[in-house]
């Protein structure tokens, strides 16, 4: 979160889970509902509605204030920011192989972060109001090939939204979901536990029940 600057561990898991609970409601902070703009960035420029802050007070977050890395990545947030984001990708092609401060700052900070930004923006906007779905075609979120591209794997987003508990955020396995594949690496040098999937029967069947036959 530090080198996308989308603010720390705390608060973006406080948001993703309000968000969860109350998908496209008054209480969603980036409420699809309200266009495009709006869940794409204009969330950002305004107070967040009432009903965000009312409801989102009655989540449980201990769990996450408990944990030792978010505590320490929430109090130096700012100044991990300024060195992560800002710093060092313009440091490294000046330094390793002779960029200009300029170019470097300008094409591997500032570019790279806008870039980055908006393609994770396009997952709140584009997924919900564009594409397929195939496991619950009650719900706003939709499977976006081109925002799985761009997101490295968080374009399928149906599925996310109709199984959240699921680490891979995908049934997809092996196809392209470079997140999946660092979690698993994670998994196999011991720093990863836990992982929780949903089982290929449940999958079906919600698809059968509440899907949109497109897969």
């Amino acid at each position: 979160s530090a080198l996308s600057v989308q603010n720390d561990i705390y608060e973006w898991s406080r948001d993703h889970r309000v968000h969860h609970k109350y998908s496209e409601t008054d209480a969603d902070p980036h409420d699809a509902r309200r266009g495009f703009f709006f869940a794409h960035v204009g969330w950002l420029f305004v107070r967040k509605h009432r009903d965000v802050i009312e409801k989102g007070r009655k989540l449980d977050f201990t769990d996450l204030l408990d944990d030792p890395v978010v505590r320490f990545q929430r109090k130096y947030y700012k100044s991990s920011v300024v060195l992560m984001c800002f710093v060092i990708p313009t440091f490294v092609p000046w330094y390793l192989w002779g960029e200009s401060l300029w170019n470097a700052y300008f094409l591997a900070s500032i570019l790279r972060y806008t870039i980055s930004l908006n393609v994770t923006w396009l997952v709140n906007s584009a997924a919900h109001m564009y594409g397929n779905r195939p496991y619950d075609k009650y719900i706003n979120p939709r499977q976006n090939t081109f925002i799985t591209l761009g997101a490295i794997g968080e374009g399928f987003h149906n599925y996310h939204h109709t199984f959240p508990f699921d680490y891979s955020a995908s049934e997809l396995g092996l196809t392209f979901n470079p997140t999946t594949w660092f979690i698993d690496f994670m998994f196999w040098l011991g720093l990863v536990t836990d992982r929780k999937q949903a089982p290929k029967e449940m999958v079906q069947a919600r698809k059968e029940r509440t899907g949109d036959g497109s897969a």
